[in-house]
């Protein structure tokens, strides 16, 4: 059926959702998660609590008195009476808008096999595609026998804008999946998104004064100061078999001129087969030391004197790390939030994969398109270390909270409601709940 629920009653019908018991596979990161969720905390919603003094004040919208249960929320998008995070008054307004432009229209679904439907086309396909755009029928005096003319192609580009696709004005797989997929999908998107908006600071909260906001779902971090946005770059987090984790955290401190420690499965797979191929020599060529342990205080030993196969094969583990400057992996600084999961923020000399579209690309950590300017954002200046050589720890004067969530919807700086892919899949996993029997499939692209 064709949904056209206020968003009150899309929003309390999600919270009903989520009530029910999670599925055993659907937690974030495994049963040995060091972190616990807020109470009541839902996988891929809220954000794990690293640091207890980061977390946002209990949002106000969860004290549902604000509304009239009877009435619904009209859809005014009136501010609230209590502060909430600036997206989520955004979001609020675009689902509206979202709501009067696309949910009214006819569910006629469209074949998505076959060629792209394209201007001039005379695919029998196109009068469904013109009907389902809610478009009378072609005019009879039109220059153009095909059902797909000028109007068609404008208003397939709308709705491509509108639903974060490529926008070509044809109606390929991608898009004829997305009008196949219904207002309905978007609509229970908006609301998954509002939930995690609502999550973060509002405006006029203790640690709404400076914070920084890392969405793993755009791959972009953003500075706020008083509540509101002032600087923005583009990140590159986690894979999807590596997700950066949504969490709350502290960031206490720096290294500038940053040691890069290898994973230990790095070492096995690329250093041990490399220094049996080449001999010890390869170390000192790619400036990678060998350490006796994982302490602060470990010491440097001889590459000659480890066994290799044994590494290679996994069967010990051994710690390497990169020496500071030159292409080290970590670049010029590294953002410490002491963390189990093992993320912080850093520089990168990998900076070409910044003008990829699609940043998942890291083991988990959030890697910077200008570290410099976050630095210097922190401290008023880029901190620099005594020496060229080793790794200098900087503390900031006072920790800043650094939120790591995942907005599959969102607002783009032209003020147009974005929707980024569902890469962690954690989207569908609330779908599903929010609507069991509702089939599992990414947003973007086809089948």
């Amino acid at each position: 059926g064709e949904m056209t629920s206020k968003p009150l009653p899309l929003l309390a019908a999600l919270a009903a959702a989520l009530a029910m018991p999670a599925l055993a596979a659907d937690v974030q990161g495994a049963t040995n998660d060091p972190y616990s969720l807020p109470a009541g905390g839902e996988q891929g919603l809220d954000m794990a609590v690293v640091d207890p003094e980061a977390m946002p004040e209990e949002p106000e919208q969860a004290d549902e008195r604000l509304f009239d249960m009877e009435e619904g929320w009209n859809g005014a998008p009136v501010d609230l009476m209590r502060p909430v995070h600036p997206l989520y008054t955004e979001l609020r307004r675009a689902l509206v808008r979202y709501q009067m432009d696309w949910s009214r229209l006819p569910r006629t679904l469209i074949p998505e096999k076959g060629l792209a439907l394209a201007p001039g086309t005379t695919d029998p396909r196109a009068m469904m595609l013109r009907q389902r755009l809610g478009l009378g029928p072609v005019d009879p005096l039109s220059p153009t026998a095909s059902p797909y003319d000028g109007l068609v192609e404008e208003r397939v580009r709308d709705f491509q804008a509108a639903h974060g696709l490529p926008v070509d004005g044809k109606a390929g797989p991608g898009t004829l999946a997305a009008l196949n997929r219904g207002s309905g999908f978007y609509e229970r998107l908006i609301a998954i998104n509002l939930e995690r908006a609502r999550r973060l600071p509002a405006p006029g909260t203790a640690n709404a004064k400076k914070y920084i906001l890392v969405d793993a779902a755009a791959a972009r971090l953003w500075m706020f100061e008083d509540g509101q946005p002032v600087d923005s770059m583009k990140v590159v987090v986690g894979t999807p078999q590596s997700p950066t984790p949504m969490m709350a955290a502290l960031m206490r401190y720096v290294n500038v001129n940053p040691y890069w420690n290898l994973p230990p499965d790095l070492v096995a797979k690329l250093v041990a087969p490399n220094v049996l191929k080449y001999g010890v020599g390869f170390m000192a060529d790619k400036r990678y030391q060998v350490l006796n342990n994982w302490e602060d205080d470990a010491k440097v030993i001889d590459p000659a004197t480890v066994d290799w196969k044994a590494v290679a094969s996994g069967a010990t583990e051994l710690r390497v790390r990169q020496l500071p400057g030159g292409s080290n992996f970590m670049g010029e600084i590294k953002f410490m939030l002491p963390n189990n999961y093992g993320i912080y923020l850093h520089d990168t000399p990998a900076k070409d994969l910044m003008q990829k579209d699609q940043r998942q690309l890291s083991n988990g950590c959030v890697r910077l398109e200008d570290a410099r300017r976050l630095a210097r954002w922190l401290f008023g200046e880029m901190p620099r270390a005594q020496s060229e050589d080793a790794e200098q720890r900087v503390d900031l004067a006072a920790p800043v909270p650094v939120y790591i969530t995942y907005l599959t919807a969102g607002i783009t700086p032209e003020g147009r409601l974005a929707f980024a892919p569902d890469t962690y899949g954690r989207d569908s996993r609330l779908l599903a709940r929010f609507d069991p029997l509702a089939p599992r499939r990414t947003v973007g692209g086809g089948r």
